[in-house]
């Protein structure tokens, strides 16, 4: 039934690779079709993935993209993109960067429809862009989907749905995994997929999500596969220990300009004071520093 054994060591779908590998074989069309149907909230009938191919087993593949990208049976195109990790922003707690890539790949996606002779404008087909973001990228929202379109900035009237942002924060779950399954749409079922299967802790819960609809059941069968793969298994710890490995490196790069604007900043209020013909004894106190340390930057002034 594709059930997750309670005890075994599943890779989380919220991994892009596995996400991908979840998503893009020919006998996956069925969990594609269905997870796009909860999305746009309509039924999809066919679906084409136009970039199937994963990525070869770099480590540092994770520069590549992993998205899912394909046209559904109307002719609209679906970029699905799992983002796992947090991308580097300002500290100011908007993710304008992650917003900023989702316009900028939503845009190139509509504006790359081929045009064939004179081509109407208002006949392009729509595009989404869709991310499941596995933390908070709008904490004063409740809602774990936010969709965005173009509307007015005072009424709110809609100027056009041909371009639809989409964020499914895997992160807003908490109450959602207490409701009975029966009571769960489609999308919170793939969202309870995606953010827990890897969680042993509930994986009971996890289990009767799967046993709920036939399409679910594949994807688990679909999970277990990958998670039994030796060879996924080596490339998913060694993607996570560079991912680990970068994170800490860009963090000592941080600290180490930190104490050289620190190191700076102390130079200039030493060479001040001395000039006020401050002793050192006071110069330590207010620098914090010790009596040894003002007389070396003394020296070096």
């Amino acid at each position: 039934m594709g059930l997750l054994p309670m005890d075994a060591d599943i890779l989380p779908p919220s991994d892009d690779r596995v996400f991908k590998l979840i998503l893009t074989p020919q006998e996956s069309k069925p969990i594609l079709i269905d997870l796009i149907s909860s999305i746009i909230k309509r039924p999809v009938v066919g679906v084409e993935v136009r970039n199937n191919e994963i990525p070869p087993e770099d480590v540092q593949e994770k520069a590549e993209r992993l998205d899912v990208n394909c046209l559904i049976d109307d002719g609209s195109q679906i970029d699905l993109e799992m983002q796992a990790s947090r991308i580097q922003e300002d500290s100011d707690g908007k993710h304008q960067n992650l917003k900023g890539k989702s316009i900028y790949y939503l845009c190139d996606l509509h504006s790359s429809q081929p045009s064939k002779g004179v081509r109407r404008y208002d006949k392009l087909a729509r595009t989404y862009q869709v991310t499941f973001c596995s933390y908070t990228v709008f904490p004063e929202r409740a809602e774990y989907v936010n969709s965005f379109s173009l509307r007015h900035d005072e009424d709110n009237e809609l100027l056009s749905d041909a371009i639809h942002v989409v964020y499914v924060e895997l992160s807003k779950l908490q109450e959602i995994i207490k409701k009975s399954v029966d009571d769960m749409t489609d999308l919170e079922k793939w969202a309870i997929f995606f953010q827990y299967a890897g969680e042993p802790t509930h994986r009971e819960t996890v289990n009767k999500v799967i046993a709920s609809k036939e399409v679910l059941q594949m994807a688990g069968n679909r999970l277990m596969s990958i998670s039994q793969d030796e060879r996924e298994r080596a490339v998913f710890r060694s993607r996570r220990m560079y991912q680990t490995d970068l994170q800490s490196d860009l963090a000592t790069a941080e600290d180490r300009g930190e104490r050289r604007g620190m190191e700076k900043r102390n130079v200039e209020i030493v060479r001040n004071a001395l000039q006020m013909r401050m002793s050192i004894a006071d110069i330590a106190k207010l620098t914090g520093l010790t009596s040894e340390e003002v007389e070396r930057l003394r020296a070096e002034t």
